[in-house]
């Protein structure tokens, strides 16, 4: 890899100190994304800041009823936690799905927030848009993998992480410290589809640092489910989250947000309205389950992830329902 400068703040000061300056700079957290990049050259940073020291930004805290959880918190912690394991197991399902026991010691939820895509056209050299000659080599090419929809853009990967999906159904709000001071966006905002080979597709503007997530007080059913090629380590094909604000037996407000299908985290918007204000039953997840391929124009080998949308989406319902009805057998 290229030769960098290396620094190992202990303050989110002078990471922020770091993190700004000349030329490209890498955070460095658990480094399960950013050194095989490097290695790769797909990164090629002038200097590399490593936020593992930085302990103000790991830990989990409940707070006005909301639970922060630091950005530099480890998956495996995350995991552990008794109050995401019982009030929240979309997002402690998502996070024990990641990877293998030995990512998840490393891995970080900034780190999982903030990852690049795993578009191979991407990790190959040739750009977010996975071009060549002014042509589009995920089109022409193998693209089994990418999105199914927003595809009538030039920007085909699928975002990568799967932690943003239970946050952004649990609307959880994303701090963000810089140059310019502190700001809070939702967690969906971290996020953007690039119109162009020079754009990124994270919001974060140079030097500025994921410090925490937070999720609000407020009682919300919440279910998760994935589906994936084979159940040993790999990544999801396709993943459904859920966060449902009841009144009484029905669907007051809920979010359905989807993985695996298009360049941002998904929110399906026709799903959420097919479930507001209907009691959660089968039925209901049938209907809402159709809804959400509302829209999808799948690309020449990745059509299969309409049907998997649907019985994600069906399962992440009643999974917040506690119907778990595929378990019965």
């Amino acid at each position: 890899m290229k030769a960098f400068e290396y620094s190992s703040p202990t303050t989110p000061e002078d990471a922020l100190k770091d993190l700004a300056g000349p030329g490209t700079v890498e955070a460095l957290s658990g480094g399960t994304d950013l050194i095989g990049r490097m290695k790769d050259y797909v990164a090629s940073p002038d200097r590399v800041v490593y936020l593992k020291d930085v302990k103000a930004l790991a830990g989990i805290a409940e707070k006005s009823g909301g639970l922060e959880i630091g950005a530099g918190t480890r998956l495996v912690d995350l995991s552990a936690d008794p109050i995401v394991r019982k009030r929240l197991p979309a997002l402690h399902q998502a996070t024990v799905e990641v990877g293998t026991p030995q990512i998840r010691n490393m891995a970080t939820v900034g780190g999982n927030l903030l990852q690049r895509p795993r578009c191979w056209y991407f990790r190959n050299g040739h750009g977010l848009l996975g071009t060549k000659d002014g042509k589009s080599l995920v089109r022409e090419g193998d693209n089994r993998y990418h999105a199914i929809f927003l595809t009538e853009g030039d920007a085909l990967f699928i975002n990568p992480s799967s932690l943003a999906v239970p946050l952004i159904a649990l609307n959880a709000q994303a701090t963000v410290v810089g140059p310019g001071g502190e700001r809070t966006i939702p967690v969906e905002k971290l996020y953007q589809v690039p119109k162009s080979s020079d754009d990124r597709e994270l919001t974060l503007a140079p030097g500025e640092l994921l410090t925490k997530v937070t999720i609000p007080a407020g009682e919300v059913k919440n279910g998760f489910f994935e589906a994936r090629q084979k159940q040993s380590h790999d990544w999801p094909l396709v993943a459904a989250a859920v966060g449902l604000k009841m009144n009484g037996d029905t669907v007051g407000d809920g979010r359905v947000v989807l993985y695996g299908v298009a360049p941002i985290p998904w929110r399906s918007e026709a799903a959420e309205k097919a479930i507001r204000g209907k009691a959660l039953t089968r039925e209901t997840a049938e209907a809402a389950a159709a809804a959400a391929v509302e829209g999808a124009k799948p690309l020449s080998m990745n059509g299969y992830k309409v049907a998997l949308v649907k019985t994600t989406v069906k399962r992440a319902l009643l999974d917040a329902a506690g119907d778990r009805y595929w378990e019965e057998a």
